[in-house]
């Protein structure tokens, strides 16, 4: 009998146990089917990517960077999206979303619709929503339900959350995991995840390194795995047109029909671009070599002059009398090698006046800002300084020496940087 009743009391126990976890999140977060797909997540970061190098070295699913906040659209959103398609890639789309109340969440949506309207994306939707501008828990979930239904009405597409792991613990509510699946960000053994406790049970999308090296990239890519529930299935068809709200001119391709007598760095003064630029995005290997009837594709998004900048993304920065590539990359914040790298300079020594720079990270100059308009951001596990500079538009460079690290490869969890 003492036997049976202890029997009863452990069962009892079990039981109220699952029920607590049902109740208050799951204690394990795994792939929601075992059928795996390789991808990648992109934007202007990586500048021109070889699709046909990507696609041959395995990856299946492209995740494109479409707009962020109210008007910022990616640089490179149309033409990595002409190519991955083109090369036979399975393509999704995602919007980096800064609202800080409900009603920039439905203007964000109704922005983000608009950018991708008209293109056929293969994959769910999804929300980036990682940095909530010091919004309390309660208003970032009503931020974010906002934010997905809104899209998913327009759209007529699913639509998913993409967070870390500290976030998808402590931050989005069990609501917001009951209606929208995962794209979970978590750089060390997601295998391990079984033991965690968080407000959704699985991932339909896992990115398991920011700093992936793929063939037909320049540099590093968030390297990502996908179950078959990222796809829309039948549910695929083209977005409806949807206006732009904000009538932005962020962001425009323009297909320019080379003339007889046209030369790129004609063109190139022409639109406020670089040459440099013109033949990355193009793939042009020879910049002297160009034809009539020849089609090339200029971005019209990044023409700042000066020290203007965009707020987000890319810049044109024009090279004036006594500037110096040291000079330049010290007042944006980033480094001399990065601006060497995107411009595809070879001698760091010779720029002359009007040239025009494209610059992607874009700081505060001279490091002169007050603590009071300094962000404070505190390192959580699995974070890197490259991710960190990323997420915030800054370079590594500048963060260790605004932070005076010696080893940008020594940061720990609960350590307060300044950005």
């Amino acid at each position: 009998m003492k036997n049976k009743i202890l029997n009863i009391f452990t069962v009892l126990m079990i039981f109220a146990i699952i029920m607590f976890f049902n109740k208050n999140g799951s204690i394990a977060i795994t792939s929601q089917s075992n059928r795996l797909y390789e991808g990648i997540d992109v934007s202007d970061w990586q500048g021109y990517i070889d699709y046909a190098k990507v696609k041959e070295s395995g990856i299946e699913i492209v995740y494109i960077k479409a707009s962020q906040g109210l008007n910022f659209i990616d640089p490179y959103f149309e033409i990595n999206y002409e190519n991955a398609k083109a090369n036979g890639l399975k393509v999704g789309f995602y919007h980096f979303l800064t609202a800080i109340n409900r009603q920039e969440a439905i203007q964000e949506a109704n922005f983000f619709a608009s950018v991708i309207s008209g293109k056929k994306p293969d994959c769910k939707l999804v929300m980036d929503y990682e940095q909530f501008g010091g919004v309390g828990t309660t208003e970032i979930n009503n931020i974010a339900i906002t934010f997905l239904d809104r899209v998913r009405s327009l759209t007529g597409k699913d639509i998913i959350v993409y967070s870390d792991l500290s976030n998808a613990q402590n931050t989005f509510s069990r609501e917001v995991a009951d209606r929208y699946s995962l794209w979970l960000a978590y750089y060390g053994d997601y295998n391990s995840l079984r033991n965690v406790n968080t407000s959704w049970n699985t991932w339909i999308g896992i990115q398991f390194e920011d700093r992936g090296i793929v063939n037909g990239i320049n540099g590093y890519v968030d390297r990502d795995r996908f179950t078959n529930e990222i796809f829309l299935g039948n549910n695929n068809e083209e977005i409806p047109t949807i206006k732009n709200p904000n009538n932005s001119r962020n962001t425009q391709t323009i297909k320019y029909i080379v003339k007889k007598g046209d030369t790129l760095w004609a063109i190139a003064r022409k639109y406020g671009t670089t040459v440099n630029e013109l033949a990355d995005i193009n793939n042009i290997k020879n910049p002297d070599l160009i034809f009539p009837g020849e089609v090339i594709r200029i971005l019209t998004n990044s023409t700042v002059v000066g020290r203007e900048t965009s707020g987000t993304g890319s810049i044109i920065y024009t090279v004036k009398r006594g500037d110096t590539l040291s000079k330049i990359a010290r007042f944006y914040g980033v480094s001399v090698n990065q601006i060497l790298r995107l411009n595809n300079i070879s001698n760091p020594n010779l720029i002359f006046p009007g040239e025009k720079l494209r610059i992607t990270s874009i700081s505060m100059p001279n490091f002169s800002r007050s603590n009071n308009n300094y962000t404070f951001y505190k390192i959580k596990r699995g974070d890197t300084l490259y991710r960190i500079a990323r997420r915030f538009g800054v370079s590594v460079e500048y963060i260790v020496r605004l932070n005076n690290i010696e080893n940008r490869n020594l940061i720990f969890p609960g350590q307060i940087i300044r950005i």
